[in-house]
């Protein structure tokens, strides 16, 4: 029986690029796993980015001060209404409420201020109480 040795020879270029490659195949795993599986530390559910009670926020609509009242609890934001919204108000603005029961249900039903649609004829009063609102909720973050 004859023994023959065998001789490898590497090259330093080959081994540092078998290494680059090795690390970049190592990074875009991590980076997969990371993109594809959720976070559960982050907390994306509204009952989780909102500490329980009502939270309030003013507002001024033709030299009239109106209350915004949100109310939050475990499940997320429950009602949003006026709280002082009496006769005389209602009369000096008769867009105002429908604009709120409206804007309310939207919210009420995805538990987001994004992608709300307007009415024309109330756009800007529209806008306003939606800042009033996120004033509001802002208050109840945690």
């Amino acid at each position: 029986m004859s023994s023959r040795t065998k001789i490898v020879v590497l090259h330093m270029k080959e081994i540092i690029y078998t290494v680059i490659f090795a690390i970049l195949a190592i990074l875009l795993i991590l980076l997969l796993v990371f993109m594809f599986f959720p976070n559960d530390k982050e907390g994306n559910s509204p009952a989780a980015q909102y500490k329980a009670g009502v939270y309030t926020s003013s507002l001024t609509l033709n030299n009239t001060d109106l209350e915004v009242e949100v109310s939050v609890d475990d499940a997320g934001i429950s009602s949003i209404r006026f709280t002082n919204m009496d006769e005389t108000a209602a009369a000096m603005l008769p867009l105002a409420q429908p604009a709120m029961e409206d804007i309310a249900a939207q919210i009420c039903e995805t538990q987001s201020l994004d992608n709300l649609s307007f009415s024309s004829d109330s756009a800007y009063t529209s806008q306003v109480i939606v800042d009033a609102i996120k004033d509001a909720l802002a208050k109840a973050e945690k």
